[in-house]
C-alpha cells in the first residue's frame, strides 16, 4: 500500500540552546523490517546524542523465512556503526500481531480494503515504539524517514516543556498549547502524510521529520557521501509489507476460510465465473474470470450471498461515487477545523490512496463525530474500509475509515432511467382517448 516506509528510526536526547544540526538525512524502505535511517545529526555537544533504533514487527519464522527482517536488521547495525551511534533493536511482532494484522484479518472477512500502514502508524511506531523511546531510552524526540513536515521547528521541539497532560472530559479547558500542524513534505510525489493521518497530537509535537525538505533524489546523494551503499542497492519497499512479493489471494487464504462464490456481471445478473472469496477482491480492481479474454472489473460485493459483481469497463460507472461516510474523524488538531464546526460544513480536499491526485470535496459534520464527504467530481474506485484523509492548503487535517458508501453513477442512471420510463408510461395512459360504452 504505498512505500511501506517505517524504522529504525533515531531517538535523540539533549535540548540545547545552540543547534548544531546538519539537515542531511537518509532514508531507505525495508521490506517486513520497514525502517529508516536519520542522520547527519552530529552526537557533539552541540547537536543531538542520536541512538538508532531497528523496530520489528513481522516474525520471519512465521513465513518460513521469507520475511527478511534480520537481513533489514544487519543493515540497520551496520548505518549506525557507520555513523558511530549506539543501536538498539526493539521487537513488535506480538503487538504488530494484535493490534494490526488481527484487524488487517478482520477488515477482509468483513470485506472491506484496510491500509496496515496506517494502523500500524498509529498503533505501533506512533504508540509503542514512541513510548518506549521516551520512557525507556530517554529519548526527547524521536526522528522518522518519513517524508513529511510540521509547523513546529526542530529548536522547538526541544524547548517544549513536557508537562503530562491532564485527564478526564474538560481536560482541555485547563490546558493551553498550540497545536502542531501536519504539513506535507517539500517532495511531493513522496510526501507520506497520508500514513501519518490517525498519528495523536502528542507524538507529534516530539517528532522530528528529517526528510520534509529534501527530495529522494537528495537523499540518495548523502547516502553515498556517508559510505551507505549496502543500502543505496535495495530497491524499495512497494505494497504491504508482511505479503511481499508472494501471491495475495495464496497468503489470505492461509488465514481466512475460502467463501466460493460467483462473478455476475452488474449489466445482465449472468454468471461469469466463480470464486473463492469475495474478501479476496477490491472495488476497481481486475478480476481474474477464468474463460474470459476481456478485463472486467469488481464494481459490487454481496455480502449477503458472497457474490462479486463485475463490469466489463475500466470507465465503467459503477465504479464512480462521490459520496461517502466515514467513522469519527481522527483530527490531528485532536478538535475539528473552527469553520466545519461553526459552520457544519466545509470545502477541502481528500484522497483515499497515496499519491493519488487530490479530490476537491465539501465536508458535513455529524453529531457523533463522523462526516459525510462529497466529492465535486465522482471518483473511481471508493471502498469500506479505506481512509478518507483530509487536507487544507499543505496541511493534512486528519483521516476517518470510509464505513458507508453513495449509489454509484451506475445505480443513478438506471433510476432516472426508471423514473422516465414510468414517467412516460403515465402520460401514455393519460392521452389514452375516450373510450365508447356498450352499444
Amino acid at each position: 500500500m504505498g512505500d511501506a516506509v517505517e524504522i529504525p528510526s533515531f531517538v535523540l536526547r539533549g535540548r540545547y540552546r545552540a543547534l548544531d544540526i546538519s539537515p542531511q538525512a537518509v532514508s531507505f524502505t525495508e521490506g517486513c523490517g520497514r525502517w529508516l535511517w536519520e542522520s547527519k545529526y552530529p552526537s557533539t555537544p552541540k547537536g543531538y546524542q542520536v541512538t538508532g533504533v531497528f523496530m520489528k514487527n513481522w516474525d520471519s519464522l512465521d513465513e518460513h523465512g521469507v520475511c527478511t527482517a534480520d537481513k533489514d536488521c544487519e543493515d540497520a547495525y551496520r548505518v549506525c556503526k557507520v555513523l558511530d551511534i549506539p543501536f538498539h533493536q526493539v521487537s513488535y511482532v506480538k503487538e504488530y500481531w494484535n493490534d494490526v494484522f488481527s484487524d488487517f484479518l478482520n477488515e477482509y472477512e468483513k470485506g472491506r480494503t484496510p491500509n496496515p500502514d496506517i494502523v500500524c502508524n498509529k498503533r505501533i511506531k506512533f504508540s509503542c515504539f514512541f513510548h518506549y523511546a521516551v520512557d525507556n531510552l530517554g529519548a526527547d524526540a524521536v526522528a522518522t524517514g518519513h517524508y513529511a513536515r510540521t509547523s513546529l521547528e526542530d529548536e522547538e521541539v526541544f524547548q517544549q516543556k513536557h508537562i503530562k497532560r491532564p485527564e478526564g472530559l474538560f481536560r482541555n479547558r485547563f490546558e493551553v498549547r498550540s497545536v502542531v500542524k501536519l504539513l506535507q513534505a517539500a517532495d511531493s510525489f513522496k510526501d507520506q502524510t497520508f500514513f501519518l493521518s490517525q498519528v495523536s497530537q502528542d507524538a507529534l509535537r516530539r517528532t522530528l521529520f528529517p526528510l520534509g525538505g529534501l527530495t529522494k533524489d537528495f537523499v540518495k546523494k548523502i547516502a553515498a557521501e556517508n559510505r551507505l551503499h549496502h543500502v543505496l542497492q535495495k530497491k524499495e519497499s512497494m505494497g504491504i509489507c508482511f505479503i511481499g512479493k508472494r501471491n495475495f489471494e495464496n497468503f489470505i487464504l492461509q488465514y481466512l476460510q475460502p467463501r466460493p462464490g460467483k462473478f455476475i456481471s452488474i449489466e445482465d445478473s449472468r454468471v461469469l465465473g466463480t470464486h473463492k472469496g469475495w474478501f479476496l477482491y477490491t472495488l476497481g480492481q481486475r478480476a481474474n474470470i477464468g474463460g474470459l479474454h476481456e478485463p472486467w472489473f469488481v464494481v459490487e460485493k454481496d455480502s449477503a450471498t458472497g457474490d462479486v459483481l463485475v463490469a466489463p469497463r475500466t470507465d465503467h460507472p459503477a465504479l464512480y461515487r462521490d459520496l461517502l461516510r466515514t467513522n469519527r474523524v481522527h483530527w490531528i488538531a485532536e478538535e475539528p477545523p473552527t469553520a466545519l464546526v461553526r459552520d457544519k460544513m466545509m470545502e477541502c480536499h481528500f484522497r483515499f490512496r497515496h499519491q493519488m491526485a487530490l479530490v476537491p470535496c465539501v465536508l458535513t459534520l455529524n453529531q457523533d463525530g463522523t462526516v459525510w464527504v462529497t466529492a465535486v467530481k465522482a471518483v473511481r474506485a471508493l471502498a469500506l474500509g479505506q481512509f478518507a484523509v483530509f487536507y487544507k492548503g499543505e496541511e493534512c487535517l486528519g483521516s476517518g475509515k470510509i464505513m458507508r458508501l453513495g449509489p454509484s453513477a451506475y445505480t443513478l442512471q438506471r433510476g432516472r432511467s426508471k423514473s422516465r420510463a414510468a414517467t412516460e408510461g403515465s402520460s401514455d395512459a393519460h392521452d389514452v382517448g375516450p373510450v365508447s360504452g356498450p352499444c
